[in-house]
């Protein structure tokens, strides 16, 4: 005889050999609208909704005691250029459903959806304390960004590696919803989030250190006790010696662009950049330049572009020859969300455009 009770409306029965049982936790799970399957970029601008039947890979593996009550889907660049208005709604449509846990992606190396999994996933622990979750390629920009707010699963960088995630994620997400301890991130298969938790060593201090000294003096491969984040450095330009002379050019992350944006940079995580003309001008007109840049407040900037391509002021300065000429063109792109190896590949292809043209000195104008 089976026998069936009732919790809330979003729970799903479970029925089982010698009586029954109910999904014990619920989970909302937040995708793109890639992931969705509803399109590419073409629909990168949806307004967030709530589906249910995405994400049946994670429910599989999760098994019977947990159920996606809600799948909750946005549009890449909704997001981005809409940040605030699109996290308020989210944060509420998951309210509703008063989850034991939430998961976002996981996003791969897509940047824009690394950026919102992120920023979601921050905003639904602060605002409901709700355990959160997502998934990442470690080139993604918001690992970087979000790495210290949220845990996040370590992925490889496209949806192939999607097998070796899974289970990382699923074991997590039992551990958040049943309150069971997460260890740290090299047993757990999450990234580094520069927090240093007490524990009780079997070996003491001296016995350890020697340890890691002797396999450092053998080149063998060791585990320090307190490892030290990695900084990309970068070598300061020496100083341009005769700046009266000077050639000089203007390279912004700021996203300013010609009206209609024509080549398509995108508002965070650009994948391109653009090269304009201002041959000719005194000035940044707002009637021909404005900005797509999704991680500022566009209002100032787009009834003043000068103030991210100073070209009036810098207009004024080539008269009054404090520097030798404005190079006619300036590059642009923006900088919220785009990865690290994007932006290196656009600072070589800018570089060495500026070195043809024999520039001595470029003004980099961030936001």
């Amino acid at each position: 005889m089976v026998s069936i009770s009732w919790q809330q409306e979003a729970t799903r029965i479970v029925v089982r050999k010698g009586g029954t049982d109910m999904a014990t936790y619920k989970i909302v799970h937040y995708i793109n609208q890639f992931f969705a399957g509803i399109g590419g970029e073409e629909k990168a601008d949806i307004m967030p909704e709530v589906r249910v039947g995405p994400g049946t890979a994670l429910a599989k593996a999760l098994g019977e005691e947990y159920e996606i009550v809600a799948t909750v889907i946005c549009g890449d660049n909704y997001f981005g250029e809409n940040l605030d208005t699109a996290t308020d709604t989210i944060v509420e449509m998951v309210k509703k459903y008063e989850p034991d846990v939430f998961v976002a992606g996981p996003a791969f190396n897509a940047g824009r959806y690394g950026v919102a999994c992120g920023t979601i996933c921050k905003a639904v622990e602060e605002r409901l304390g709700i355990p959160v979750l997502t998934a990442e390629y470690e080139e993604n920009p918001g690992v970087d960004m979000f790495r210290k707010d949220v845990i996040i699963v370590k992925t490889g960088d496209s949806a192939a590696t999607i097998r070796k995630a899974l289970p990382v994620m699923t074991s997590l997400i039992k551990k958040m919803a049943t309150g069971e301890e997460i260890y740290g991130p090299d047993i757990e298969g999450y990234h580094e989030r520069g927090i240093r938790v007490n524990y009780f060593a079997e070996e003491r201090a001296s016995e350890r250190a020697i340890q890691i000294l002797t396999k450092k003096m053998k080149g063998e491969e060791f585990e320090t006790d307190l490892p030290m984040p990695k900084f990309d450095r970068v070598e300061p330009a020496a100083p341009i010696k005769d700046i009266q002379h000077a050639k000089l050019a203007v390279v912004t992350s700021g996203g300013i662009v010609p009206t209609g944006n024509p080549d398509h940079i995108e508002s965070s995580n650009a994948t391109k950049y653009g090269v304009y003309s201002i041959e000719g001008m005194d000035a940044m007109s707002p009637k021909d330049f404005t900005t797509i840049h999704g991680g500022y407040d566009r209002q100032f900037v787009m009834e003043n572009p000068n103030l991210v391509v100073p070209l009036d002021v810098l207009r004024e300065m080539e008269k009054d020859g404090e520097f030798g000429e404005l190079v006619n063109y300036f590059c642009t792109t923006t900088g919220t969300g785009t990865a690290t190896g994007s932006a290196a590949k656009f600072g070589n292809e800018i570089g060495k455009r500026l070195v043809e043209d024999h520039v001595d000195g470029v003004i980099l104008v961030s936001t």
